[in-house]
């Protein structure tokens, strides 16, 4: 049999005007010949077509997981989204019992603070702190990590004070730390990013400010976008307002696992070795809102569907080979995202 390449040009989209598509403004001499010479169609990248709610932007996650299935896969933002909605999202056992194990101590949610639709969504942190009050957590931390990819470069700061104006009346919750996602969510083993997230949320070192909306103002004021805005640390009278300290509970509420597993591995691996941690508090407990690693031994609130007869089992259970090639940046997509 003649070897089969399936080659995946992440992020190539059809743009017919092009003043808005640089693909079709470009010059593409193989890739005009392909289309010219031989058959080809389009694939639906967005929306219900990929198992997300109608009008949501597809990404490369969602992509390579319908090609790899061979199918509408529903994804883990619309069964979050379902749960939120008809109360099962309140009742989840592991969401429960990692507010419970907070007891008198604090519960920290950590994750990406925008309405991209990517990686999180406000709605669902919102959720988390709702549920929480109804727990009777005591004390409350969110650590932000600003957006600026999959949403406008400068528009943090209207998600920030969305959140601020959410938590107003709601003494028991505060923002702890603001992090743009350069630093808190590399996924490239780029551990000298990761460290100063780290820091910040543990140790209380960084940049300092008097409130989340605050910190995203200083780093507008130097031309630095809400990607790049660096570990800030908000203090309330004489310190920090709230580092994750030994007998804390954590919730990570990001849904897509690959750029959160660099810190999560940081806070909760007791044989962590990428950098020197310094203060490693001891967690009373530490859920995932999915399965970010299959080696992480942490409770996950939203496992995986299994699927079945994806792409990569009916090559293998026919006898042929497959090999799969990608850069680190992406080497998630061509195994665990393409294996559903």
């Amino acid at each position: 049999m003649k070897p089969l390449v399936l080659v995946v040009l992440d992020g190539w989209g059809i743009g017919k005007n092009p003043e808005i598509s640089a693909i079709e403004k470009a010059n593409t001499p193989f890739y005009s010949a392909l289309l010219k010479e031989y058959p080809h169609t389009a694939l639906d990248a967005s929306g219900e077509k990929v198992g997300l709610p109608a009008g949501q932007m597809g990404n490369s996650e969602v992509g390579h997981l319908n090609m790899g299935a061979g199918r509408i896969v529903c994804q883990d933002y619309t069964r979050i989204n379902k749960a939120v909605k008809n109360g099962d999202f309140i009742k989840n056992p592991v969401l429960v019992n990692t507010m419970s194990s907070a007891g008198e101590k604090a519960l920290h949610l950590l994750g990406l603070v925008s309405d991209g639709g990517v990686h999180s969504h406000l709605d669902h942190l919102y959720a988390l702190i709702d549920m929480a009050m109804v727990n009777r957590v005591k004390k409350i931390f969110i650590h932000a990590f600003m957006d600026g990819r999959d949403t406008a470069p400068s528009s943090g700061l209207d998600f920030i004070t969305q959140l601020e104006s959410f938590i107003q009346n709601k003494p028991t919750v505060r923002i702890a730390t603001v992090s743009g996602r350069y630093w808190a969510m590399d996924r490239d083993k780029r551990w000298d990013r990761v460290k100063q997230a780290y820091n910040a949320i543990v140790s209380g070192e960084g940049e300092t400010a008097g409130s989340a909306s605050e910190a995203v103002r200083q780093s507008y004021a130097i031309n630095e976008t809400d990607e790049f805005i660096k570990p800030t640390v908000i203090h309330e009278g004489s310190g920090p307002a709230g580092k994750i300290n030994d007998g804390d509970s954590i919730i990570f509420f990001n849904f897509r696992a690959d750029r959160v597993r660099e810190l999560t591995a940081a806070l909760t691996d007791r044989d962590f070795a990428f950098f020197e941690r310094g203060i490693s508090p001891r967690l009373s407990s530490c859920a995932t809102m999915t399965l970010y690693d299959e080696t992480f031994t942490l409770p996950v609130a939203f496992l995986p569907v299994k699927l079945t007869n994806i792409l990569g089992e009916i090559i293998s259970n026919n006898g042929l080979r497959q090999l799969r090639i990608a850069e680190t940046e992406k080497y998630a997509h061509v195994t665990y995202f393409f294996n559903g």
